[in-house]
């Protein structure tokens, strides 16, 4: 059994991570920037370790200083949690290397999943369906040209070590493909440290369907039902719920089964998520792999019972799953909205000090957050400060829900989403489920 974990992250995912250590009995130790010395998870771990001053690259991303923490601490295993290191090989094997248990899949399954060719070469083998597209990066825009023409616009070019919507371009003409393409491989060099692209058929209006996995080390994999995470704006999720209010059973059943055969492709161990795209006719069609904990995880875990952050920890300890398939059981509708410190109307950060602070509650209700009343959000750090999510029998009732929640949660001294996401809650077209990907860019909100 792991004994002491260091949480190699911050925010309200490193509080998470905490409080399942806690139940699970493992020691906690919080390594921190030394502006985050305030920070709720140091405040409430068992140790902390100051690992650099703010910027990213010199404390968060600071594989060296985290490894040290480690040692210093006597700690025996590092959870990465989401973003930074989470999906880093490279830090995994390191991890591996020096006797650390890294929470999470083994380099080798982040290396084939984690590049997007690879990764739709591997679904394939397993069944799984893909859109039309490349099966190696492209190099030239007059190649890409010739490869669009061949597929028929519009096309979407994608970082092959990409995510989060950064390389990524919609084209549909000839004309503008050559701006997109260069474009696109500035943004993956500049946020993936490498330029290749590919390029696979667009799909108008999807809805963005993912399925939860769970796997252990010794071939056991089950999933725990799918998310719609179709609310986006620029490619990054804003709203999730789950189960898929529109998904047929047999598609659905589809789905699932094509996802867990993924994962078994690649020998699979630990948490992960595989995205699909849901189109008109109820055909999908595999995106992306991450191979991680997901931040909108909560609303699974409300759905069905199982902690997610518990599983993924016991996998990484070696221990078989504690679930079967038939174990799992769907229950009711969950929704959650990500609050950020930001402005509602243009979407730009709004770091600063709060100075009043009231969580929602009542049945259903669920905030995971690491703020509190004179916590001074940081403008170093990505701007997402919570997660509100509701639980209920129907969707039409997790709307409500989250409607009256919305109206309880008071954050003052900073700007917030909060009333945005009261729009969307009273969006006629969102209550009816009339919803995808481009949702954000139509409502008139």
């Amino acid at each position: 059994m792991i004994h002491k974990v260091v949480i190699a992250n911050r925010g309200e995912i490193a509080l998470r991570i905490l409080r399942a250590c806690k139940e699970l009995d493992i020691k906690t130790v919080a390594v921190h920037s030394d502006v985050d010395s305030e920070a709720l998870h140091v405040k409430l771990a068992d140790q902390s370790v100051c690992i650099g001053p703010a910027p990213s690259i010199d404390s968060y991303l600071n594989m060296k200083a985290i490894i040290s923490a480690a040692e210093v601490t006597d700690a025996d295993a590092i959870h990465p949690g989401y973003g930074f290191l989470s999906e880093n090989a490279e830090f995994a094997d390191i991890c591996n290397n020096c006797g650390l248990t890294f929470i999470g899949p083994t380099a080798e399954n982040m290396r084939r999943m984690g590049d997007k060719i690879s990764a739709r070469q591997t679904v394939t083998a397993a069944g799984v369906p893909i859109l039309p597209g490349t099966k190696a990066g492209v190099p030239t825009a007059d190649e890409a040209i010739r490869i669009a023409g061949e597929i028929g616009y519009p096309v979407i070019i994608k970082a092959t070590a990409g995510g989060g919507g950064r390389g990524m371009k919609i084209v549909h003409s000839p004309a503008s493909l050559p701006n997109s393409f260069a474009a696109a491989r500035s943004e993956a060099q500049s946020g993936f440290g490498n330029p290749e692209v590919y390029i696979e058929k667009y799909c108008e209006r999807p809805r963005h369907v993912e399925i939860q996995i769970l796997a252990d080390k010794h071939g056991n994999v089950i999933h725990l039902g799918e998310r719609d995470c179709s609310i986006q704006r620029r490619h990054q999720k804003l709203i999730e719920e789950a189960p898929c209010a529109i998904l047929p059973e047999d598609v659905r059943q589809r789905m699932c089964d094509c996802a867990v055969n993924a994962a078994k492709a690649v020998n699979y161990s630990s948490v992960g998520t595989i995205e699909f795209l849901l189109d008109a006719n109820n055909d999908f069609f595999f995106m992306e792999m991450n191979t991680r904990v997901q931040v909108e995880h909560p609303v699974t875990e409300m759905i069905t019972g199982v902690d997610i952050i518990k599983e993924q920890i016991l996998s990484a300890a070696g221990e078989p799953l504690r679930f079967t398939q038939d174990d799992i059981k769907i229950t009711g509708h969950a929704i959650e909205c990500r609050i950020n410190a930001e402005d509602p109307e243009k979407f730009t950060p709004c770091p600063g000090l709060i100075n009043g602070y009231h969580t929602p509650g009542g049945l259903g209700v669920r905030v995971d957050s690491a703020v509190y009343d004179q916590y001074k959000v940081l403008p170093h750090y990505d701007s997402m400060i919570a997660k509100l999510i509701v639980h209920a029998e129907t969707r039409e009732e997790a709307i409500k829900r989250m409607s009256r929640a919305l109206d309880e949660y008071i954050i003052e001294g900073i700007k917030t989403t909060i009333s945005f996401h009261q729009k969307i809650m009273n969006n006629k077209e969102f209550i009816e489920g009339d919803i995808d990907t481009g949702f954000l860019e139509r409502a008139k909100l």
